[in-house]
C-alpha cells in the first residue's frame, strides 16, 4: 500500500534564522502557563523559527524571560485542530475524521554564540494521497513528542553549526500544517525526508547561502546520508535554490518514519521563489532515484520525476488564497525488479489543492479542497478500500490560535 507519511522539514533554519513557534497539548498548555506566570508578559519582536511560508503569521509578541547566564529565552505555541472528509479512503482510514493538527510548544535561545531550539508536543501531518492517522499515532510512530531539538554554535554572523534532531534541507514544503500555504503536504513532499538526526554546517555571504548536513536520512538511525543546499537571493523578490541528498550506504531499516526505498534514494530539487506583495509563487522540480541493490532485492533502479507550483495571493489584511498543482511520474518495471515508489511501478499522479485562509490577530480558520488523480496504477497499490481507485477528493477545515 502506498503510505509514505513523510514529515517534511520544519523550515530551512540556515536561511530563515531563529523564531518562536506556537502550539499546545495539555502538558504544553500547563507548562506555558507556569512559565508565563513566572516571567510576566513581555513583548518582543516576532521570531523566525519555525519558519512560516505564509499566509499564516505567528504571534508578533512571543513570551520571553531572562534565564540568567543562559540569556533571554523565548516560548510560544499553537493549538489547532481539523476536520476532514475523504472519498475512497484507504484501509485503516475512514470517510470522516477530526483531530488535533498541532499541540506543541517551542522553546529557544536566539542570540549569542551558543543557541538552541526545542519543539515539543503532539502533531498530525496530513498528506495528499495517503490515509489520515491520529495525532497520537503520528507523534508516537514518527519523531516522538520532541520532533525537533538542536544546539547551535554560531561563532560569527555568517557561520553556524547545528547538532541534534534537525529539519531537512530538502524540498519546498515544511512539515507542520501551520507552516505552509496548504493544510496538507503534497505528492512531491511524500518522496522527501522530514526530520533527520545529525550535524549541519551553514555559511552565508551576501546573496549566497550554503548548507551541508551529515545525517540519518529518513530518520533511519544510520548516519550515512549527505544533504546540501546552495541558495542565491537574486534580489528582494527573487531567489533560487539547488538542493540535493543521497544515502552513501545501503540501509535496510523500514518503519513508519523510514520508508525502505525512499531512505536509499538520491534526491535533487530546483526551487525558484518570487515574493512581492500581494503574490508569492514557488515553482519547483524534483528528481529521485533508488539504485539497484542486492541488499534490498532490487534488480533494477527506480526513479520519479515531479513538478509543482505553490502560490499565495493576498486578498486583504485578513484573507489570502493559496493553491498548489503537482505532477509526479514514476519510472521502473515490476517485471525487471524495480521498486514501487508511488502507486505501482510506472504509475503517475496529479494533484490540485486550493486553500483560502482567514486570520485575525492570533486566530485563524482555513478550509481546503484537494483532488488526487492517478494513472498507470498497479492494482492493489492505489487508493480506496480495494486499493484500486484512481481518484480521491478531500475537504478539510483547520482552525487554531497562536500563542
Amino acid at each position: 500500500m502506498h503510505v509514505i507519511r513523510r514529515a517534511k522539514a520544519f523550515g530551512r533554519e540556515f536561511l530563515r534564522g531563529p523564531n518562536c513557534g506556537h502550539v499546545t497539548s495539555r502538558i504544553a498548555v500547563w507548562s506555558l502557563a507556569v512559565l508565563t506566570a513566572a516571567a510576566g508578559p513581555c513583548c518582543a519582536d516576532a521570531l523566525s523559527t519555525p519558519s512560516l511560508s505564509g499566509p499564516l503569521t505567528a504571534n508578533p509578541n512571543p513570551i520571553s524571560f531572562d534565564a540568567g547566564p543562559l540569556g533571554k529565552i523565548y516560548i510560544g505555541g499553537i493549538a489547532s485542530g481539523f476536520g476532514a472528509v475523504t472519498s475512497d479512503p484507504e484501509p485503516g482510514d475512514r470517510t470522516w475524521r477530526w483531530d488535533a493538527s498541532n499541540g506543541e510548544v517551542f522553546i529557544q535561545k536566539t542570540d549569542g554564540m551558543f543557541q538552541f531550539f526545542v519543539q515539543a508536543g503532539a502533531y498530525d501531518l496530513p498528506a495528499l494521497g495517503t490515509p489520515l492517522f491520529s495525532a497520537g499515532t503520528e507523534t508516537a510512530d514518527l519523531y516522538s513528542a520532541v520532533p525537533v531539538a538542536y544546539a547551535k554554535f554560531a561563532p560569527t554572523s555568517s557561520f553556524s553549526i547545528l547538532a541534534g534532531k534537525l529539519p531537512t534541507l530538502i524540498g519546498a514544503e515544511s512539515t507542520f500544517t501551520f507552516q505552509n500555504m496548504n493544510i496538507e503536504r503534497g505528492l512531491l513532499w511524500n518522496q522527501e525526508p522530514a526530520v533527520s538526526r545529525g550535524v549541519q554546517a551553514n555559511y552565508a555571504s551576501g546573496p549566497i547561502s550554503l548548507s551541508l548536513s551529515w545525517n540519518d536520512g529518513f530518520y533511519s538511525d544510520q548516519f550515512s546520508s549527505l544533504s546540501g543546499i546552495a541558495a542565491w537571493t537574486i534580489d528582494s523578490a527573487n531567489s533560487i535554490s539547488v538542493v540535493g541528498s543521497g544515502n552513501l550506504a545501503t540501509s535496510t531499516r523500514s518503519t513508519f518514519a523510514t520508508p525502505l526505498y525512499q531512505n536509499n534514494s538520491e534526491i535533487l530539487n530546483l526551487i525558484y521563489t518570487y515574493s512581492a506583495s500581494p503574490l508569492t509563487i514557488t515553482p519547483y522540480l524534483q528528481y529521485t532515484r533508488v539504485p539497484s541493490s542486492d541488499k534490498l532485492a532490487l534488480a533494477h533502479s527506480g526513479e520519479t520525476y515531479g513538478a509543482a507550483i505553490l502560490a499565495t495571493y493576498n486578498l486583504s489584511s485578513a484573507w489570502n488564497l493559496s493553491g498548489r498543482i503537482e505532477y509526479i511520474d514514476s519510472a521502473g518495471d515490476a517485471a525487471e525488479g524495480a521498486p514501487n515508489l508511488l502507486y505501482g511501478q510506472g504509475s503517475k499522479a496529479w494533484s490540485f489543492t486550493v486553500t483560502p485562509t482567514w486570520q485575525y490577530k492570533i486566530f485563524f480558520v482555513r478550509p481546503e479542497a484537494s483532488l488526487v488523480t492517478l494513472s498507470s496504477i498497479t492494482p492493489g497499490s492505489a487508493l480506496g478500500s480495494g486499493l484500486n481507485a484512481r481518484n480521491q477528493f478531500r475537504a478539510m477545515l483547520e482552525t487554531g490560535v497562536f500563542f
